[in-house]
């Protein structure tokens, strides 16, 4: 499988709900899906919890699981600084693995969503700003 895009979710739960990966499994399997259509799911306090493994396509963002890894953010509209900074950490990883891929939000794959309700690949190129200036001694 040729990983050419790592999509950033969100749950689309309250915010003040903090959900699980066997939640998500839980609800999946009850639409009928596998299991958890998400690789990674960040809980509110910025704690990572595996989903399917890499080399199982996703069930994430349809026509792109077969070259897609998925990473899910609980939440709706306020994503908290620990789910960021893990979620930097998680696509650090990834791109490691899959260094060619695009980092972009489910709303980028399908203009019908709001999910995740930032502009990822805005914050993506902002987080590696801040890691070139820091690296570069400029700190504020």
């Amino acid at each position: 499988m040729k990983i050419t895009k790592l999509v950033v979710h969100c749950s689309d739960t309250p915010d003040d709900r903090d959900i699980s990966a066997e939640d998500i499994h839980r609800w999946h399997k009850e639409r009928g899906w596998d299991g958890i259509g998400y690789h990674k799911v960040i809980k509110r306090d910025g704690t990572v919890e595996n989903g399917r493994p890499e080399f199982w396509p996703g069930a994430h963002v349809k026509g792109h699981n077969q070259c897609s890894l998925g990473v899910c953010l609980i939440g709706r509209n306020c994503i908290t600084s620990g789910q960021l900074i893990s979620l930097g950490k998680v696509i650090d990883d990834w791109l490691l693995k899959y260094p060619d891929a695009e980092v972009v939000g489910h709303c980028g794959l399908d203009p019908g969503k709001t999910c995740p309700n930032f502009d990822v690949p805005e914050w993506w190129i902002s987080v590696k700003d801040i890691r070139k200036y820091s690296q570069n001694g400029v700190n504020d």
